[in-house]
């Protein structure tokens, strides 16, 4: 199985799939390279296709009037940006930006879906995907509206080790900078909140990896880390 097709069906959007469904899709598959930093696409653009990460991450943000960067999301390896627009036949409402070296496959608009007409095992698939996109954005409106920062905190690291699969320990695939901003604070707030859970023995930090040391008291302050004042 070639590379390509070996991604195709290992993703979040088309695994499952049968074969013949797969090399329908993977003919008007078109690979792209991105260097760190490079514009994926722009808030505004034009939704004429999206993107599935072969390798690589890509955060989609948005910028204020003022120009400061909130990240939305940090996309990685198995997904898909730019799918929500493309079916609304709108504009991209964000921007995306990798940031590492990236290789996505690109799938144009149209053949993409006059490729899903009459499928409905691939439609389902992408009712799950827009469907999964609705709740990670209701989470994050909740997380940063309703939390204080170590609340928010607290569900990062408890949805990457949902995501990682790994109860004890989760690793950081994103900068420290990059996570205070996809949680809404600066980088030196987030270094307290850190240095807190770690005197609380909550967390222990190595590096990239951090340790859960006590999820229930995690679980404690995702749950009930309504905003107060911020530390």
């Amino acid at each position: 199985m070639n590379k390509v097709r070996n991604i195709l069906n290992q993703c979040q959007l088309f695994g499952g799939l049968p074969e013949e469904h797969i090399s329908e899709i993977e003919k008007i598959a078109v690979g792209k390279k991105f260097n760190k930093g490079n514009i994926i696409f722009n808030d505004g653009d034009d939704g004429t296709g999206f993107y599935l990460i072969a390798s690589g991450s890509v955060k989609i943000y948005k910028l204020s009037p003022e120009g400061k960067e909130q990240i939305l999301h940090i996309v990685k390896e198995g997904d898909t940006i730019g799918a929500v627009p493309v079916f609304s036949g709108q504009s991209f409402p964000a921007n995306a930006c990798a940031i590492s070296s990236c290789h996505l496959l690109f799938f144009d608009r149209k053949k993409f879906i006059q490729l899903i007409t009459g499928k409905p095992a691939l439609t389902m698939n992408l009712l799950a995907l827009l469907s999964a996109r609705l709740r990670e954005f209701t989470i994050q409106v909740e997380n940063l509206s309703l939390k204080d920062i170590p609340g928010r905190l607290a569900s990062y690291l408890l949805y990457l080790s949902k995501e990682q699969e790994n109860i004890h320990c989760v690793k950081l695939n994103i900068s420290k900078a990059q996570l205070a901003n996809l949680l809404g604070t600066g980088p030196e707030s987030l270094s307290r909140v850190l240095g807190n859970m770690k005197n609380k023995k909550i967390i222990e930090e190595k590096g990239a990896d951090i340790r859960l040391r006590n999820r229930e008291q995690l679980q404690e302050l995702a749950e009930k880390g309504k905003r107060s004042s911020n530390p």
